[in-house]
């Protein structure tokens, strides 16, 4: 298949072992699990991201996570776009979100960043707000913003965060293969 036939999940992150069990990097979580369950080796570097190429459910797909750090992901979903040749419809991104209570998931065609930084990024960069989303809660916020997001998770929190990274990466095959309506169908 042509690289403009793929589909880009492009999950959101801030590269490092310091970052890796923040709530901030939920994106790359759930990227981690998708390569996991599909075999997909996630460690080429392109396009200013690590990317994985390989198949969910017999569609290609392109695994991303930004080498950029959250506030320049933009940077990467460009990179992203032209290295591929897809468009911004193409690429779902895959972030956390502090405004809903932890365990739900949010799936939206485009609309504004809601305050998410490496969304406001991407949406600033690609000059449009028509690209796919799947928010992962990790709130309910609690302090200052910059500092919750640099947080891990509450052990009790686990069961939680564990069941939505499970719907997350459910719902990110169902969007491959039958779309973002489906997958808003499905999950919102």
């Amino acid at each position: 298949m042509a690289d403009g036939a793929k589909k880009i999940i492009l999950g959101l992150g801030n590269p490092g072992p310091e970052y890796e069990a923040t709530r901030h990097n939920v994106g790359f979580r759930v990227v981690d699990a998708l390569a996991a369950g599909a075999a997909i080796r996630v460690l080429k570097r392109r396009a200013k991201s690590l990317v994985g190429e390989g198949a969910l459910q017999g569609v290609e797909v392109v695994l991303a996570k930004p080498q950029t750090y959250m506030n320049n992901s933009g940077r990467a979903a460009a990179a992203l776009l032209e290295a591929y040749g897809v468009r911004p419809e193409d690429i779902l991104v895959v972030c956390d979100d502090f405004h809903l209570d932890l365990g739900k998931i949010r799936i939206r065609k485009g609309g504004s960043s809601g305050g998410q930084k490496g969304l406001a990024s991407i949406v600033e960069t690609l000059g449009t707000s028509e690209v796919p989303r799947l928010r992962i809660a990790i709130g309910p916020l609690k302090g200052d913003p910059v500092d919750f997001v640099l947080t891990a998770f509450k052990k009790r929190e686990s069961p939680c965060l564990h069941e939505a990274l499970d719907i997350a990466v459910a719902a990110c095959a169902v969007w491959a293969v039958d779309g973002i309506d489906a997958c808003m169908n499905a999950y919102n």
